[in-house]
C-alpha cells in the first residue's frame, strides 16, 4: 500500500474509533471489490435508494427472504429497477465468505444522474454490499435488558414511504443525536400527533399482561422483518397481538415492552426514561423462540 493508502486507512480507523462505530470488513460495488461511489450518484445527491441490514449467523444471512420481500416492495414504491435476487444472493455469499457471525448491509441506488429531482432515463441501479462485525455486548443485552429513553424528534409521516427502508433516515439520525450516554441503547419516537411509531432503529411491542400491542405502519415507521416474525410466532403460541395506535399513556400503563430488529433480534426493556420494568412479566416463551428464529440463518 502506498503512503496515500496508508494515510487513508489510518484516517478511517481514527474516525471509527472517535465515533465508536464499526468499519466495513469487506465491500462490493456492482459485484466488484471497491469503496468509491461517484458524487453524481443519486444515493449521494438525494438519498434516492433503499437498504437492508441483515444479521449473519454461521456465515449465512438470517431471514433472507423477508429482507428480499421488503426490498422488492421498496423498489416498486420508488420505481427503482430491482436486481435479480439470485444475483444479490450470489454477491452476498461472496462478500460474506469465510465469516461466521456479523452484519451484511445491502444498498440499492437508482444510480448516477444529472442535477434535478427528475429520475434519469434510463436509470442503472447500483448494488453495494458491506459486511460488519457484531457489537461485543450483543448477547448480554438480549438477556439483561436495555435502557431506553423518549426522543423529541418527531417521525415524518408519509404513507407512500411508510414501511420501506429508503435511504432518507434523517429522522432517526437527529433522534439518535439526542443522547450520548452509552448506557442508553435506544430511543422511542412519536409522530407530531403524539402516536408512537417505533424506536430510532427498532419496532416496539407493548405487553399489557394478556396481549401484545404494536403500532401500525400505515403512515410511518419500518416494517421490520423481526416484527413480522413476532406477529407470526405470537399467533402460533396463541398470544393475541393487536396492531393499534399507541401513545405515551399506553406506555405508562404497560407491564413490559420489548424491541425488535434484524440485528438485535429482541431486546427486553429494563428501563424507560427512569421507569423500571420487571422482566419476568414478559412472555418469555415467545421471546426465547423469537430470538432463536431471528438469529438463525435461513
Amino acid at each position: 500500500m502506498n503512503r496515500a493508502g496508508v494515510l487513508e486507512a489510518r484516517r478511517r480507523q481514527d474516525v471509527a474509533t472517535l465515533h465508536g462505530i464499526g468499519i466495513p470488513s469487506r465491500m462490493l460495488i456492482d459485484g466488484l471489490p471497491g469503496d468509491q461511489l461517484s458524487v453524481l450518484d443519486r444515493a449521494v445527491q438525494y438519498g434516492d435508494g433503499l437498504f437492508e441490514t441483515i444479521r449473519l449467523a454461521a456465515g449465512y444471512p438470517c431471514q433472507w427472504q423477508r429482507h428480499m420481500d421488503r426490498l422488492i416492495l421498496g423498489a416498486e414504491r420508488l420505481g427503482i429497477e430491482m436486481p435479480d435476487t439470485a444475483l444479490l444472493a450470489a454477491e452476498a455469499a461472496e462478500v460474506t465468505w469465510g465469516q461466521h457471525d456479523g452484519i451484511l448491509k445491502l444498498i440499492l441506488s437508482r444510480g448516477e444522474g444529472g442535477r434535478g429531482y427528475a429520475p434519469p432515463s434510463p436509470a442503472i441501479t447500483r448494488r453495494m454490499l458491506l459486511t460488519y462485525p457484531l457489537a461485543a455486548n450483543h448477547g448480554q443485552q438480549w438477556r439483561d435488558g436495555v435502557t431506553v429513553r423518549y426522543c423529541q424528534t418527531p417521525v415524518s409521516i408519509n404513507p407512500v414511504l411508510a414501511g420501506i427502508k429508503h435511504l432518507n433516515r434523517l429522522d432517526s439520525v437527529l433522534a439518535r443525536a439526542e443522547w450520548h450516554d452509552p448506557a442508553i441503547a435506544e430511543g422511542l419516537m412519536f409522530a407530531a400527533t403524539g402516536e408512537l411509531v417505533g424506536g430510532t432503529m427498532t419496532n416496539v411491542f407493548v405487553w399489557d399482561g394478556r396481549c401484545l400491542l404494536t403500532p401500525p405502519l400505515d403512515r410511518g415507521g419500518i416494517a421490520g422483518t423481526v416484527r413480522g416474525l413476532t406477529l407470526e410466532l405470537a399467533a402460533r403460541l396463541g398470544i393475541d397481538c393487536l396492531v393499534t395506535r399507541l401513545d405515551r399513556a399506553a406506555l405508562d400503563q404497560a407491564r413490559g415492552l420489548f424491541l425488535t430488529n434484524s440485528i438485535i433480534g429482541v431486546w427486553p426493556v429494563r428501563e424507560l426514561s427512569g421507569r423500571r420494568f420487571d422482566l419476568t412479566h414478559l412472555p418469555w416463551t415467545l421471546l426465547d423462540r423469537l430470538y432463536s428464529a431471528a438469529c438463525t440463518a435461513g
